[in-house]
């Protein structure tokens, strides 16, 4: 008996789940998204019940726990057959058309300034005309877009050669792509974390003296810190995205100045960006600059009030982040290709119940974003503060409110349980965060740091790793939470 109404109570429910699911299709019809079979219907009604997010509402809970995510333990590892599938596509002809012109110019007495010559590599998103631009993803492996990139533009004008198309985390998110994920060179057990990985892993490994990366929510910061390299996220608009927020992966914070002078200014194609009339780097008088500190672990941290509060600053960034994704994405995601996202956990979900958020809310959200900037410009009482690159909490606020920071080496530290003779090490890192407009100040701090000490010179053990030599199966290292960078 009790076997029978268990049965009969399984099959109502489901009964339910298929009407539940049938008049969700047809209000979905109603906003033009009948393009959703009825999984990805239920899934997004499952994803009501898991994220408390109410359907018509869209009343966001944070989507990253506080300890992250568990990565699964990766298998099977092996070196890959095709030149197209390696962590890196190599647009060599470019390069040798590039560096020749470079010559001829030098011949001729002209001489275009430090970068001249010198060789560096863009993540797999920014375009170049005649090259793949994968973003990452199979759905775009052959993807050509015949535009020339701001920065792009910048560099080929400076006569900087580009030798390297880097890895990018599928459509920008994390750091898997359609060839798997890209590896620390400072631990190979460990992954570079983040959909900059490409350009962060080739400048700690000195494949390239610097590359260029971009990010939403944590993209630079979180690879260049397990990398343990120098990299600069720069204030939106400082640098024209015609696509991203872009900063640069280099050896230390002066080449970080030079290149942000170099590419910032006003991209035309992107009316975000501004002209650049910021404080020469070389000549701020540090002497006379006010620079907080916060330390988590042995300070009691008294609380600053603002009168504008918001229950989540990651919870507004991820709204607004998702809205904006599916507009760049919403032809990809109705032709069914996110059905074949390298990436399938809750994304394909997220980007699928963005389409269901109200215009309303989504203006709302950004009205609160704007008061939460105004507020934090006005709350600034030091000319910097230094803390902790990766503290999710501090990474959302930076992006949402415009914080320029500085990701600076600090020292290196054993790893647990490391290989016989190996000289794998964690990377120590920490971040300079200034007012917004001020992309300066962060710069010129990191120098000065960098003078006295030499951590920003370290190299990564590469010679532990053959080319034959097999990862470890399973990985045992830890990974930070996932981290979402996307553009546009």
């Amino acid at each position: 008996m009790v076997r029978t109404v268990k049965r009969i109570s399984k099959i109502f429910c489901q009964k339910m789940q298929k009407c539940y699911v049938s008049s969700l299709g047809c209000f979905f019809g109603l906003l033009d998204a009948n393009f959703l079979e009825d999984k990805q219907i239920g899934e997004i009604a499952e994803g009501e019940n898991e994220f408390n997010i109410p359907i018509i509402r869209a009343n966001r809970k944070l989507v990253a726990s506080k300890n992250g995510f568990n990565y699964p333990s990766i298998s099977g590892i092996q070196r890959p057959e095709s030149e197209e599938d390696i962590a890196f596509m190599s647009p060599l002809i470019l390069a040798h058309e590039q560096a020749k012109e470079t010559d001829k110019l030098l011949n001729r007495g002209v001489y275009l300034g430090p970068l001249h010559g010198i060789p560096y590599g863009l993540k797999d998103i920014i375009s170049v005309p005649k090259y793949k631009m994968t973003s990452g993803s199979k759905s775009f492996k052959n993807q050509v877009i015949d535009m020339e990139a701001w920065v792009y533009k910048r560099l080929k004008s400076a006569g900087a050669v580009l030798v390297a198309k880097l890895v990018s985390g599928s459509l920008a998110y994390d750091d898997i792509w359609f060839g798997g994920r890209t590896r620390n060179p400072w631990n190979i057990e460990e992954f570079s974390t983040g959909s900059s990985a490409g350009p962060a892993a080739s400048t700690s490994a000195g494949m390239v003296p610097f590359a260029f990366g971009t990010e939403t929510a944590g993209s630079i910061t979180f690879p260049a810190t397990r990398c343990g390299v120098t990299a600069l996220h720069p204030n939106f608009g400082t640098i024209g995205r015609s696509g991203d927020k872009i900063g640069p992966f280099c050896r230390s914070a002066t080449d970080c100045a030079i290149i942000l002078d170099i590419v910032g200014g006003k991209d035309l194609d992107d009316p975000s960006s501004k002209h650049s009339s910021l404080d020469d780097r070389f000549l701020v008088d540090i002497t006379k600059l006010t620079v907080g500190y916060l330390d988590d672990a042995e300070m009691e941290m008294v609380p600053y009030k603002l009168n504008y509060t918001v229950d989540s600053v990651q919870g507004i960034l991820n709204f607004t982040m998702d809205v904006d994704m599916l507009a760049h994405f919403d032809e990809w995601q109705r032709s069914g290709e996110d059905n074949v996202y390298e990436a399938q956990d809750q994304w394909p979900t997220e980007l699928r119940r963005a389409g269901l958020i109200p215009a309303v809310d989504y203006i709302q959200a950004q009205r609160a974003r704007g008061k939460l900037i105004k507020e934090i410009r006005e709350s600034f009482s030091v000319d910097a503060f230094i803390g902790s690159a990766t503290d999710w909490e501090k990474v959302c606020l930076g992006n949402l409110v415009g914080l320029p920071v500085i990701v600076v080496p600090t020292g290196l530290k054993n790893i647990s349980d490391p290989p016989p003779d190996g000289t794998r090490r964690t990377t120590i890192t920490t971040g300079i965060y200034a007012p917004p407009n001020c992309d300066h100040i962060a710069p010129e701090l990191a120098m000065t740091y960098q003078e006295v000490t030499n951590h920003h010179k370290q190299r990564p053990p590469i010679k532990d790793l053959g080319p034959n030599d097999k990862f470890p199966d399973p990985v045992t290292a830890t990974y930070p939470p996932r981290v979402l960078g996307l553009g546009p």
